[in-house]
């Protein structure tokens, strides 16, 4: 499994792609995201893929788009998270979040907090973003379907632990 940037010559991995409409209760699809990250350079597509199959896919937003969930310059955040409904349930989204903070270091090394944001109701989410190290410190912000819960995942944890 790997996590690449989305380029042009990808498209075919996103037509192949399933959405349901349950899952863009959630959250938005790769097709859409991909229209919002062509029209701002601080947006990037990040393809999940095993082997040649595109199985999660995410955004990573820069600068203003992780303001309304964090006031830390230094933090990314984590939009339009998905599975492919043919391959929910198989690990894809938790192996992606393991792998997230060693991509993040490598393509931003000036980043130091992954941020998201969760819909209240969406109780699975939030337990696989616990499971994978990322914290709710009870910051609430206003998704395009209401209320959502903040969470935090901190990339220097041990270095910052070292200075207390």
């Amino acid at each position: 499994m790997r996590l690449k940037f989305y380029e042009e010559n990808d498209e075919h991995l996103i037509e192949q792609y399933t959405i349901t409409e349950e899952q863009l209760r959630y959250t938005m699809s790769p097709k859409a995201s991909i229209e919002l990250v062509k029209q701002d350079k601080n947006r990037h597509a990040i393809l999940v893929l095993d082997k040649d199959k595109l199985v999660t896919f995410f955004v990573l937003h820069e600068k203003e788009g992780v303001k309304p969930y964090s006031s830390n310059e230094k933090a990314i955040l984590i939009r339009a998270f998905s599975t492919d409904f043919y391959e929910q349930g198989k690990g894809y989204a938790k192996a992606a979040l393991q792998f997230l903070p060693g991509f993040v270091s490598e393509h931003f090394p000036y980043i130091n907090e992954l941020v998201l944001g969760v819909n209240q109701p969406n109780i699975a989410a939030q337990s696989l973003y616990k499971k994978c190290g990322f914290v709710d410190e009870g910051r609430l912000a206003t998704g395009f379907r209401g209320v959502i819960k903040v969470m935090s995942y901190y990339m220097n944890k041990i270095d910052s632990e070292k200075l207390d």
